[in-house]
C-alpha cells in the first residue's frame, strides 16, 4: 500500500500566477463509493449464501472471462487497510453497500450476526478514522432464494426488503447517520429483467415493469421502517441513475423519442417517489405490455414516503432519436419507437462518451422539478486502461481530466442554485465490474487482483488535493 501525497499538480496546466480556485461550500461532503459484491469477496464465509450475481456470474457467457466476485478485491479481509487509504485521501464520507445474503442469507428470518459483525467493524473503523459511513442497503445482490421465489417482479420481495432494512438499521443505526435504500433500481429492473445483461438475466418487458414498481414499493416500505428504527436526525435517501437525454435533431419525432425514454428511465421512479403517481404517458406507452394492475391501492402512498435527499449517479449522456432498438431491449414499451446514436467526443474504456454537461443538465433539471431538495452526486467516475509502470506508478491523466470536468459541472450547478451537498467518486478500488468482470478499472486505487496489492493512482492524489483545498484549481 502506498501513502497518499495530497499535493498533486493541477490538471489544467495553468501557470501558478494565473490559477484561480472554484471553491465548494463549507461542509461539502467529499466521498468515495463501492459496492459489496464488487469488492468484498469471501463469498461463502460467515454464513453468506449465493446472490443472483453469484449465480449469474457462473452462467456461461454472461460475464467476461467467466469472472466471479468470489474474491474480488478481498475487501472483507483487507478492510482496515482500505479504510486507512481513505483516511490518507482525506475523504469525509464513504458510501458502501451491505450484502443482503451476508446479513440475511435466505432473504427471510433473523439476521446472521457474523454477517452483521463485518459491517459493525467497518463502521467502527470509519468512525475511528473520522469518516462518515453512508450505508446503501441494496446494490443488486438479491439473495438467490428470493429470486427462486420470483424475484423483484413479485410483490413479496418488496416486503422482504423492508424487513431486511429493519435488521440492518437495528445493528448499525446508532452509528450510521446516512442511509440509502436502493442503488440504481433502473439497472436492477431493466438490465436484470428486461434485456438480461445483468443478473438474474431474464428478458421480459412485463417482468421489468413489475420489478420497477416493486423497487419503488420496497424503497417506500424500507423508508418507513428506517424512520421507525433510526434516530430522528438520520438522513434517508435513494440513489437513481437518471439518464441525461438529448434529441438527435430538433424534430417532433426525436423529441417524442426523448419523452418515451424519459418516462421509462427517469419518471418511472421520480413520479412515484416524489409525487405519488405513475406518469400517464408511461402507462399509455406500455399499454400493450401491461394494464399496471399490479399497482395496488395504497402503493403510491407508500412509494412517496418522504425522504431527506436524492442521490444521482452519472457517467455519460444519451442521444435519442425516432427509430427502433435492438431486441431484447431494456426500454419496455419503447423498443419500436427509439434509437440511440453515439455522442461525439472522447470516450472512456467503457466506450461511454465524456460529457460533463450532462451532469449539469441533470442537476439543474432536478433544481427546477424539486425546488430546494437536497441532492448528492453519489457516483461519478470513469474506467480507463490503467496499469502499473515499471516503477510501480499508475498514471491516469484521462481520469483526472474527467473528474476535473465533472466536478466543475457540479460547482457550476451549485453556483446556479442547485442544492448539491456532496460528491462521491466512483470508485475507491478497481473491482468486479459486473458483466465486464475484471476487464474494466474504475478505481482511483489500482488493485493487482493476483496479489491484491493496492497502488494509489495519480487520480487519487489529485482528488486528495481537491479535498484539501476544498475546490478546483483553474
Amino acid at each position: 500500500m502506498t501513502a497518499v501525497d495530497a499535493r498533486p499538480a493541477t490538471s489544467t496546466g495553468a501557470h501558478p500566477e494565473t490559477r484561480t480556485e472554484l471553491r465548494f461550500p463549507a461542509g461539502f461532503r467529499w466521498g468515495t463509493a463501492t459496492a459489496a459484491y464488487q469488492i468484498e469477496g469471501a463469498a461463502t464465509e460467515d454464513g453468506r449464501t449465493p446472490s443472483i450475481w453469484d449465480t449469474f456470474s457462473r452462467t456461461p457467457g454472461k460475464v467476461r472471462n467467466g469472472d466471479t466476485g468470489d474474491i474480488a478485491a478481498d475487501h472483507l479481509h483487507r478492510m482496515p487497510d482500505d479504510v486507512k487509504l481513505m483516511q490518507e485521501l482525506g475523504v469525509t464520507d464513504y458510501r458502501f453497500s451491505v450484502s443482503w445474503p451476508r446479513v440475511q442469507p435466505t432473504g427471510r428470518g433473523p439476521a446472521v450476526e457474523r454477517g452483521l459483525d463485518f459491517y459493525r467493524r467497518l463502521v467502527d473503523e470509519l468512525l475511528g478514522a473520522g469518516i462518515r459511513p453512508v450505508a446503501t442497503l441494496y446494490h443488486w445482490d438479491l439473495p438467490q432464494e428470493l429470486e427462486d421465489a420470483g424475484g423483484w417482479p413479485e410483490r413479496d420481495t418488496a416486503h422482504r426488503f423492508a424487513e431486511y432494512a429493519g435488521l440492518v438499521a437495528g445493528a448499525l443505526g446508532d452509528r450510521v447517520s446516512t442511509w440509502t435504500t436502493l442503488n440504481e433500481p433502473w439497472c436492477g429492473a431493466f438490465l436484470g429483467y428486461g434485456n438480461g445483461v445483468h443478473a438474474p438475466g431474464r428478458t421480459s418487458d412485463l417482468a421489468a415493469l413489475r420489478a420497477a414498481h416493486h423497487f419503488n414499493l420496497a424503497h417506500g416500505g424500507a423508508t418507513r421502517v428506517l424512520r421507525d428504527r433510526l434516530p430522528s436526525t438520520a438522513e434517508v435517501s435513494l440513489t437513481l441513475n437518471l439518464h441525461a437525454l438529448r434529441p438527435l435533431t430538433d424534430t417532433d419525432a426525436d423529441r417524442d423519442a426523448v419523452r418515451r425514454i424519459d418516462a421509462v428511465a427517469n419518471r418511472i421512479f421520480l413520479d412515484p417517489v416524489f409525487h405519488g403517481r405513475l406518469p400517464e404517458d408511461l402507462v399509455a406507452d406500455t399499454a400493450a405490455v401491461t394494464d399496471w394492475s399490479f399497482v395496488k391501492d395504497g402503493d403510491l402512498e407508500v412509494t412517496s414516503t418522504p425522504i431527506d435527499s436524492l442521490g444521482i449517479n452519472y457517467y455519460s449522456p444519451s442521444v435519442v432519436s425516432a427509430g427502433s432498438s435492438d431486441s431484447p431491449s431494456p426500454w419496455a414499451g419503447a423498443e419500436q419507437h427509439v434509437a440511440f446514436t453515439p455522442a461525439e467526443g472522447p470516450r472512456t474504456a467503457m466506450d461511454w462518451p465524456v460529457d460533463a454537461n450532462g451532469l449539469y443538465e441533470l442537476l439543474t433539471r432536478l433544481r427546477d422539478e424539486l425546488p430546494g431538495f437536497p441532492l448528492l452526486v453519489t457516483e461519478n467516475g470513469a474506467a480507463y486502461d490503467d496499469y502499473a509502470d515499471p516503477e510501480g506508478q499508475v498514471h491516469d491523466p484521462e481520469r483526472v481530466a474527467y473528474l476535473d470536468a465533472h466536478l466543475g459541472a457540479v460547482h457550476r450547478a451549485i453556483e446556479e442554485g442547485v442544492d448539491v451537498r456532496g460528491y462521491f467518486l466512483w470508485s475507491l478500488l478497481d473491482n468486479f465490474e459486473w458483466a465486464y468482470g475484471y476487464s474494466k478499472r474504475f478505481g482511483i486505487v489500482h488493485v493487482d487482483f493476483a496479489s491484491q496489492r493496492r497502488t494509489v493512482k495519480d487520480s487519487a492524489r489529485w482528488y486528495a488535493g481537491v479535498i484539501t483545498r476544498g475546490g478546483l484549481e483553474r
